[in-house]
């Protein structure tokens, strides 16, 4: 038990490094669409004036019948709103998503260790979690553009950066922090 808290930790570590790569450097410019400085601003005024608080809002929104024709007509958005903003370097930020980050690497640590003794091979323990991090990976990402009509481009990019961090932390914790089959029971 104890082994496994250190190695989902280990696990942890190597996820936040995958992530920062993925989500914190201009590596994710790649999933991202911008626009410029005028619009940004004219846009955020726009959020500022008609949106009530932070939430996600679908605009417009089909609830209604003038929204249903304005939705098919075009354009529509899913916006994710923060009414307060933040800073992308808060510590907050960074040991919050960390904890989120150990909290998914014992998850996937414990699932891992209830196989243990029946997948002994570290080949069929990565296949594995390979498989479970791409199903639960499209399941969560690929919803988005499928059923919201969001872009698929961020999707991808994500989908590509979720796997890529799952799978490190499954590959350091069945690496190093799993016992062999034959000492499991």
């Amino acid at each position: 038990m104890i082994r496994m808290v250190i190695g989902s930790l280990a696990g942890a570590v190597a996820m936040f490094v995958v992530g920062f790569l993925f989500f914190a450097t201009p590596l994710q410019l790649v999933g991202l669409s911008t626009a410029g400085d005028a619009p940004n601003a004219a846009i955020q005024v726009a959020l500022a004036q008609n949106l009530p608080g932070t939430g996600t809002y679908v605009v417009p929104s089909p609830m209604t019948a003038p929204g249903a024709v304005l939705y098919g007509k075009g354009p529509i958005a899913v916006v994710h709103y923060n009414s307060l903003g933040f800073s992308s370097s808060s510590m907050a930020v960074v040991v919050a998503g960390f904890v989120h980050e150990w909290i998914v690497a014992l998850i996937l640590g414990f699932a891992l260790l209830g196989i243990a003794g029946r997948v002994t091979d570290f080949a069929s323990r990565m296949r594995l979690l390979l498989l479970f991090s791409v199903g639960a990976s499209a399941l969560t990402l690929f919803s988005d553009p499928i059923w919201m009509h969001q872009d698929w481009r961020y999707a991808i990019y994500s989908f590509v950066g979720s796997v890529a961090m799952l799978a490190a932390a499954g590959i350091v914790i069945a690496r190093w922090f799993l016992p062999n089959g034959s000492t499991v029971q």
